[in-house]
């Protein structure tokens, strides 16, 4: 009977132990809960939430809403600086089953959805764009996204915009390459050998068989420096014909280098680089020889390559289609193996709010992310 009696005293005296451990934990738990504080993520945060595949599947997701009626993206805002510029990009995105599930994580919390599909989100992005800061041992662009409750208005997380806009940007190439690169490419140009560049090679392996990367710079030292982090052939001169099957721009070029000798019968290009209205990388008489796609109409007219185009006399039917069309099934890609394509991408807000949402779930089922109670 007196062991009977101790052990059920042992037990409740551990059962009212476990009580207060989980009641602890809850109170710990509830005070990184995004309706108490707006969660605070960094670049390291943001790397290790999101992987490559998951960024091409969350700017797909941003663009076939866009498709369906579901986001909405009015043109970016420039705010001219000393030496460089700021750009104010939002967007609203409405989720549903199309979208990308968070990958399973350890440590998620119980009761917590794996990711809200009938949530509303609005996101808006300031970053600057200063390209002389690579002389000065910064980044060319950096800034901050906002992150908001679309039905109530409340700020939902402060996130990095370094790792988003590098990432999203070269996920929307990978997913333009998806539909109008030749299954089978093997060569990379890459023009332009910063922190895009980089990024971008990275992004089209994860589509691309890739072979062989060719790394050009205006600066060969990095090229050559690019060539040894990133397993490249650093070139000194512009190739020219079919050297490669895709070719990326992405510098701060402000006078066209790119034109149809630099590519060959079925090449890819993917200019980036012009992300606004001073910036140039591609000759106007390339978009009359491509089957040309923007990532947003409008916005390619005002700050893209496209943009430079139009003012030399392009007619503006030569744009086939935006991204959204293309990923949505409303028009096609390339047509031929021989066909030459150029995606212009200007980066459009659709992008940030569709990644920004993903980030901001799973910061939310991993736990214990820092945050802040802006309202208190």
């Amino acid at each position: 009977m007196r062991e009977d009696l101790e052990a059920s005293m042992w037990l409740a005296h551990h059962h009212a132990f476990g009580q207060w451990v989980g009641s602890v934990v809850d109170t710990i738990a509830r005070s990184f809960h995004h309706e108490e504080g707006v969660l605070l993520l960094g670049r390291r945060d943001i790397a290790g939430l999101i992987g490559p595949a998951d960024w091409v599947a969350a700017v797909e997701a941003g663009f076939r809403a866009a498709a369906e009626g579901r986001a909405a993206a009015p043109l970016p805002m420039e705010i001219g600086g000393s030496g460089g510029a700021f750009h104010a990009k939002g967007a609203a995105l409405q989720l549903d089953r199309h979208y990308v599930a968070p990958q399973a994580l350890p440590f998620r919390r119980p009761g917590r959805a794996a990711l809200q599909l009938d949530r509303h989100y609005v996101a808006l992005k300031l970053n600057g764009n200063f390209p002389g800061n690579a002389d000065r041992g910064l980044p060319t662009i950096q800034g901050a996204i906002l992150l908001c409750d679309g039905e109530t208005g409340a700020l939902l997380a402060i996130m990095d915009s370094i790792e988003v806009t590098l990432r999203r940007t070269a996920a929307a190439t990978a997913l333009a390459a998806r539909h109008l690169a030749r299954p089978d490419s093997r060569t990379l140009l890459v023009c332009g050998c910063g922190a895009q560049g980089r990024a971008q090679l990275r992004a089209l392996r994860e589509v691309l068989p890739l072979a062989q990367c060719l790394a050009w710079d205006r600066d060969f030292g990095r090229a050559q420096q690019y060539g040894r982090e990133e397993g490249a052939e650093a070139v000194a001169d512009l190739p020219k014909g079919d050297a490669a099957d895709v070719v990326v721009t992405c510098t701060t070029a402000t006078e066209p280098f790119l034109g149809p000798d630099q590519v060959g019968p079925g090449t890819f290009v993917a200019a980036v680089g012009a992300d606004s209205s001073a910036k140039n990388e591609v000759k106007p008489a390339l978009f009359e020889a491509a089957l040309v796609v923007a990532d947003v109409r409008a916005q390619c007219a005002v700050m893209g390559d496209l943009r430079h185009a139009l003012a030399a006399g392009v007619d503006p039917g030569c744009v086939h289609a935006e991204l959204a069309e293309l990923v949505s099934g409303a028009k096609p890609g390339r047509t031929s193996p021989e066909q030459i394509t150029l995606f212009d991408s200007t980066g459009t807000a659709l992008q940030d709010v569709a990644s920004a949402a993903v980030i901001y779930e799973r910061a939310l089922a991993r736990g214990g992310m820092r945050c802040i109670a802006l309202a208190a």
